[in-house]
C-alpha cells in the first residue's frame, strides 16, 4: 500500500493523482447499497428516457453492437480508498445518448440500476470522454459483485456515482437526489473538492 498524493498525473505531471483524503490499495472492494442481482443477458435492456427526441431501448446484442473502447482510468471511493489504472472495456455514455438525441432543457440524469438503486448526475458528466457503460474490468468480464453485466464508470466522481447494473438513464431538466444523495452524501461528489456530504 502506497502513501495518497505520491502516484502523479498519467503524462508525468506534477499534480497528484489520488485526491484528498484517500489511501491507495491493489483491491477493488465491493461496495453495494443493498444487494447483487445476477441478471440473465436475455430480458436485459438499457432504457434512455425522459427529455430526449427519441426514446431508446438496447437488448444486450445491439449494446454490444455499438463502438467499444478500451480506457485507463482511477478510481476513487467515498469511504477513502483509490484504486489506480483501472483497465475497462465498455461503450462511452455520449454515444448512447446520442441515439436518443437529448433535448436542449436536458441537464440532468438520473441513473436507474436493476437492484432499485438511484444516482443524479450533471448530463456534461456524462458527455466526458471517460465516462464509460463498462462491460469488463482489467481484461475480465465484470461479475455480479462488481456490477455485471454493465456498470457506469466515471472517473470524476467518487465511486458512489459510478452506479452498478445500469438499467435506465432519464434525462431531467431539474437536479433531484439519488438514493445515497437522499441519506446526505453530496449531489455532486467530486473526489478533488472531497464533495463527500452535504454540510
Amino acid at each position: 500500500m502506497k502513501e495518497a498524493g505520491k502516484k502523479l498525473r498519467p503524462g508525468g505531471t506534477k499534480a497528484p493523482r489520488v485526491p484528498p483524503g484517500q489511501f491507495l490499495t491493489e483491491k477493488l472492494p465491493v461496495m453495494t447499497a443493498m444487494f447483487a442481482p445476477r441478471i440473465p443477458l436475455e430480458p436485459w435492456r438499457l432504457r434512455i428516457t425522459g427529455l430526449v427526441a427519441r426514446p431508446v431501448e438496447l437488448d444486450w446484442e445491439q449494446f454490444m453492437a455499438m463502438p467499444q473502447v478500451t480506457m485507463t482510468s482511477d478510481f476513487h471511493c467515498v469511504t477513502q480508498w483509490s484504486r489506480l489504472d483501472n483497465t475497462w472495456e465498455g461503450v462511452r455514455v455520449r454515444d448512447a445518448l446520442e441515439l436518443a438525441s437529448p433535448s436542449p432543457e436536458a441537464a440532468f440524469v438520473m441513473v436507474h440500476c436493476h437492484d432499485g438503486y438511484t444516482t443524479n448526475l450533471g448530463l456534461a458528466v456524462l458527455l466526458e470522454a471517460d465516462a464509460l457503460l463498462a462491460h469488463h474490468h482489467d481484461g475480465l468480464q465484470l461479475t455480479p459483485d462488481h456490477g455485471a453485466p454493465m456498470r457506469l464508470v466515471l472517473p470524476q466522481r467518487y465511486g458512489w456515482k459510478s452506479a452498478k447494473w445500469v438499467q435506465g438513464l432519464e434525462l431531467l431538466n431539474e437536479d433531484s437526489p439519488g438514493f445515497w444523495e437522499l441519506r446526505g452524501y453530496h449531489m455532486r461528489g467530486d473526489p478533488w473538492q472531497e464533495e463527500r456530504f452535504w454540510d
